[in-house]
Parts: structure tokens; C-alpha cells; sequence
């Protein structure tokens, strides 16, 4: 009897390797062209871009009036956060389509004209669909921001083969919300997409990729973060009720540790796929914080 379960649970820890082990196979990126996969990322990345943009079309766009298209100036509004928040979406957009293509076993060529354009080319149908709402309007700072962030991947493919410098990702809820909830989010999963003033964007480089002949850990990064804080609106002109001198909105910057999850040694494809999603934040850390207002500030756990 004793034999007998010894020997399912034997089969059934081979059965479980054998899946693990096609799983990890799935992931592994192909070492020469893969006609089927290829098809597979061309075909995934339009359906899901065109099924944004209805989407888009739909629920952002749909109530309000059209117009012809135009665009408006809006760099001076939120202190340039939405911006960074453009340059970080277009870096990874590109970054998620060349590692695809990679997969995929397209070429180094393809894989940054095409599959690192991916990011460029979404933003900026969006930006038509704002350039054709009288509401908003399409913005030259938003295509410069979506084109220095696709820049930033190619730049660092081209001259390192490898990506040092990786553009991050933080957010804490914060109190402006709850006056203005239709600007700035109802619910956290809103705030997180709305709420400026809880947004941390960082770019978080790694050190041992430009001292390696030191014996510091490959995962080990220095970042340094934007933030601002203290508004309600675009306009920075704000007037915040219940905070006693209503504060004029001011710029954070931060220096902080990170962990580059790309660097670190593993040999399941799946698990790296899984951290070059989640690189994309940053980790939570014993961060300093400056502001022109306040000065310096520590922070035992910044996220």
C-alpha cells in the first residue's frame, strides 16, 4: 500500500515537472525565427491596440462634442507630470513590444524599428482621438514625451545592448483626491491613473552595468524620482480648500534604492518574463526626499 502511494505521488511530481518544464519552454524566446509566433505577437498587439482604442472611444470620448482636428498647449499644466507619465508608458509600451518580437525570434532590427515603435505608434492614435475632441485636443508635449521615451529604449539597445537606465513607477493615495474626485479618481484603481499628486515616476539606473568590474550586486540600482504634489487641476493656480494658507503647488525629487528584477539570475523564462513585467515599479525603499519649499525629508519606506 505504502508502495503503491509512493509511486503516484512519484508520477504525479513528473507530471508536475513535465508541465513547469512546457510552461518554461512556452516562455523561452526563440533562438531563429519563429513564423507561427511572429504571427502570434503581430496579430495580439493589433487586437489589443484596437480594442483600446474603441474602448477609449467609447468611454473617454463618446459623451463629449467633436470637433475638427487641433491641437492645444497644455505643458505648462500639472507641473509636467502627465508627460513623464507619457515618456514612461512609451518606453515600456516598446519595450514590452521588442521583447515579444525577441520571443518571437525576430532580428535586433525588428525588434527596435518595429516592436519598440509599438509604444510610439499607440500614444500617438491616441492623440488623434484627442485632437478630434472638442474637449481636449491632441499636444506637441505629449508626442515629445512619447518619442524621447521610445528614444530611451533604442538609444540604450543601440549603444549597450542592454537596458541600464529603466524608467519606474510609484503611487501612494493621497488627501487631493477626495476634494476633486471626478479630476482625479473616485476609487484607487481611478487615483491611481488620475491622482498626479500621488505619482512617482523614477529612473532607476543600475550601477554594476556601468562599474563591472566592481563587486557590487548586478540587481543593485540608485533611482531618482519627480513627483509634485498640491493640485487639483491642470491649472496650477489652485485654490485648495481646508488646508488652512491654500499651498501653491511645488515639484518633489527623490534619491532612493531600487532593484533592477531584470538583472537578477534565474533560469525559469518564466519568472523572468514575470519580473520584466513587474519592473516596471519601483520597490518600495529608505528614500530622501527635496523640496524647494520644505528642503530635504527622509523617508524610512517611500512607495
Amino acid at each position: 500500500m505504502i508502495s503503491l502511494f509512493l509511486s503516484i505521488l512519484f508520477v504525479l511530481s513528473l507530471q508536475s515537472v513535465e508541465a513547469q518544464n512546457k510552461i518554461d519552454n512556452f516562455f523561452k524566446p526563440s533562438d531563429t525565427l519563429n513564423i507561427k509566433r511572429q504571427k502570434t505577437v503581430i496579430i495580439t498587439e493589433a487586437a489589443l491596440a484596437t480594442a483600446t482604442l474603441i474602448g477609449l472611444n467609447q468611454i473617454w470620448y463618446a459623451d463629449y462634442p467633436k470637433s475638427d482636428f487641433h491641437f492645444i498647449n497644455d505643458n505648462d499644466e500639472w507641473l509636467q507630470m502627465d508627460k513623464v507619465g507619457h515618456f514612461y508608458s512609451a518606453y515600456h509600451l516598446g519595450r514590452f513590444g521588442a521583447e515579444a518580437l525577441n520571443w518571437s525570434g525576430a532580428s535586433t532590427k525588428k525588434q527596435l524599428i518595429y516592436g519598440a515603435g509599438v509604444g510610439f505608434a499607440f500614444l500617438t492614435a491616441v492623440e488623434v482621438l484627442d485632437g478630434y475632441s472638442a474637449e481636449w485636443g491632441a499636444s506637441s508635449g505629449d508626442l515629445i514625451a512619447n518619442a524621447a521615451g521610445t528614444a530611451l529604449y533604442i538609444s540604450q539597445e543601440l549603444l549597450w545592448k542592454e537596458q541600464r537606465i529603466t524608467p519606474k513607477f510609484s503611487f501612494h493615495t493621497t488627501q487631493y483626491a477626495y476634494q476633486n474626485p471626478d479630476k482625479l479618481g473616485k476609487s484607487f484603481n481611478e487615483q491611481v491613473l488620475k491622482d498626479y499628486n500621488g505619482q512617482t515616476y523614477w529612473l532607476s539606473a543600475n550601477v554594476h552595468s556601468f562599474a563591472k568590474q566592481t563587486k557590487i550586486p548586478k540587481w543593485f540600482n540608485i533611482a531618482i524620482g519627480y513627483g509634485a504634489e498640491a493640485m487639483l487641476s491642470g491649472n496650477n493656480k489652485n485654490q485648495i480648500s481646508g488646508f488652512g494658507q491654500n499651498p501653491a503647488s511645488f515639484r518633489q525629487f527623490y534619491l532612493s534604492f531600487d532593484v533592477d528584477l531584470a538583472k537578477i539570475n534565474i533560469k525559469s523564462h518564466f519568472f523572468k518574463t514575470l519580473f520584466s513585467v513587474l519592473n516596471t515599479i519601483k520597490i518600495p525603499a529608505p528614500t530622501l526626499e527635496y523640496t524647494a519649499n520644505k528642503g530635504f525629508k527622509g523617508h524610512l519606506i517611500y512607495f
